[in-house]
């Protein structure tokens, strides 16, 4: 747990890493991945290092989690079948749940401003819904 603790909740900078605050200066120790991931010193007035770390905060309601291994955008069509299969589970079929919800709608298939029975139009992958772009608000024009 505390493996894969480091992947998704981890900080913009930890303790370990800072190394003197002296003169309004910021010293912390960092990777070059340039040069075979050697450990350098980097010194920043405070107002630029304040900067760069809060360039990391997500606005409120946003929540950070890195997918990583066979969740992996790269990787996930390919490993995520291959799961299944090794799992000895298949992908469901989805024309198995719409047959079932079309007979016996549950609540959350209902509308909830006047309570009528609610259609199914089109269902999307998880690859479809990636490529759309979010819907155009008209209040929310420049």
């Amino acid at each position: 747990m505390r493996y894969l603790g480091h992947y998704t909740h981890r900080i913009a900078i930890s303790n370990h890493r800072l190394v003197s605050f002296v003169d309004q200066n910021v010293t912390f120790r960092w990777r070059d991945s340039a040069h075979n991931h050697q450990q350098k010193l980097m010194t920043l007035s405070l107002d630029e290092f304040l900067r760069r770390f809060l360039l990391h905060l997500l606005p409120k309601g946003f929540v950070r989690i890195r997918h990583f291994g066979f969740l992996a955008n790269r990787r996930r069509a390919t490993l995520l079948p291959l799961c299944f299969q090794l799992l000895g589970t298949g992908a469901q079929s989805q024309i198995e749940p719409e047959a079932s919800l079309a007979n016996n709608p549950s609540p959350l298939w209902r509308c909830p401003k006047c309570g009528g029975k609610m259609v199914v139009i089109e269902r999307l992958t998880p690859d479809q819904i990636q490529l759309r772009s979010p819907p155009f608000l008209a209040g929310a024009a420049a």
